[in-house]
């Protein structure tokens, strides 16, 4: 029942936009910028009627996607607390933020969309960074991988490195994000490049725990 209640509050949050969408209709160009280069300018628009409606179905079904998978983990309890409640709320969160700024910014106001961007991921990489390496094994959250679930020592190996490069990549974040950086390598996005490394060192550190462990078996 409580899961249940859970799911239809953040429903519910992810479809409030849709009162400012009513109001702000008619007012509305026709094509609404809906995504930005790493260099803060506009490269994707919707028609208006699928960025005001529709958007917000998206985040709906995303919600409810992120709150079954957390919610019915058969191994909920490994994940960590905080980071659960993160999970549960981040979708609502960003609906309630970014739809009503995506289309206030159609209608000429000033938003620093790509600023804003980089200080929210680099402050809950910074979160999640802290609080990764305390949980245990589960289906949901953490480097869930062939080998770290097969073992618990590689499982806390593994998501120590992984949550060490997530305060680091975050801290990153937050000063691109104040310098204006957004851009890394020949136009590559400083938050694309954080996201790789945080995927594809903890990723071959743990395949390579595992071969060790492999070896040392076979002696």
């Amino acid at each position: 029942m409580k899961n249940k209640k859970t799911i239809i509050i953040t429903s519910v949050l992810c479809m409030l936009p849709e009162i400012l969408s009513v109001i702000l209709y008619k007012r509305l160009p026709e094509q609404i910028p809906v995504h930005w280069n790493s260099a803060g300018e506009i490269n994707g628009y919707l028609p208006k009627a699928m960025a005001a409606f529709g958007m917000p179905f998206v985040f709906l079904l995303l919600n409810f996607l992120a709150s079954i998978r957390l919610l019915y983990d058969p191994r909920w309890r490994g994940q960590s607390r905080a980071l659960r409640v993160i999970g549960i709320w981040m979708v609502p969160l960003i609906s309630l933020v970014m739809i009503p700024a995506t289309l206030l910014m159609s209608l000429g106001v000033k938003f620093p969309i790509m600023s804003f961007s980089f200080y929210l991921t680099g402050i809950v990489l910074i979160i999640t960074g802290n609080y990764l390496p305390k949980s245990r094994r589960n289906y949901v959250m953490g480097v869930r991988l062939p080998w770290t679930l097969d073992n618990p020592d590689n499982w806390n190996k593994t998501n120590r490195l992984a949550g060490h490069m997530m305060v680091a990549g975050g801290l990153l974040l937050l000063v691109s994000g104040y310098l204006h950086l957004t851009a890394a390598f020949h136009g590559v996005s400083v938050l694309i490049f954080i996201v790789v490394l945080i995927v594809v060192i903890p990723t071959i550190y743990s395949f390579a725990l595992y071969k060790k462990e492999q070896d040392t078996g076979k002696l």
